[in-house]
């Protein structure tokens, strides 16, 4: 089986490209790689075909990573038909996910619902509006989320055994 992860903001060119690659080389560093696929996609056509904002780009690649495959693309109910779990980058993009995925609602999450420290503020704002700093700050948040995401994920390719799968029921934050 694989399991498929979706992150979804508002363009597909900051965040939601920035949690894919970096929820992909965790992934790979846990050795589920071959067992999770990660695709990142934006809520609105805006920057269609746009690559990774240089800012987001240039952070990854401080890291090591590679973004210039990337070209942003706009969600399809198709996209989120086929993904297991979906990833809001920000409570703004719930809505638009909600309405395009239909009866599927209980697979969209906020990020931060994965990130035992995040309080009430669950959403990454976005920062193409800022300076560097504001993507360092993205990036400190979606790390902070990534092992409740590799957990949930882990449990769910188990069957869903164990407790503390969902991330709304309080067990996954520690």
């Amino acid at each position: 089986m694989t399991y498929r992860v979706l992150m979804v903001c508002t363009g597909n060119i900051c965040r939601s490209p920035m949690a894919e690659y970096i929820l992909r080389e965790a992934l790979e560093d846990e050795g589920l790689d071959g067992r999770v696929e990660v695709d990142s996609r934006g809520t609105t056509s805006w920057e269609e075909g746009e690559p990774i904002d240089p800012r987001a780009g240039s952070l990854l690649r401080a890291r090591g990573i590679d973004t210039s495959d990337h070209r942003a693309h706009h969600m399809t109910r198709e996209d989120l038909r086929d993904s297991d779990l979906i990833l809001a980058l920000d409570t703004d993009h719930v809505g638009p996910l909600h309405r395009t995925v239909g009866s599927a609602r209980d697979r969209v999450h906020l990020i931060g619902e994965f990130d035992p420290e995040a309080g009430d503020d669950l959403g990454i704002r976005d920062p193409w509006y800022g300076d560097e700093s504001d993507f360092e700050e993205a990036a400190r948040r979606i790390d902070a989320a990534v092992p409740g995401i590799i957990d949930h994920v882990r449990s769910e390719l188990d069957g869903g055994a164990g407790e503390g799968n969902d991330p709304g029921d309080g067990e996954t934050r520690r």
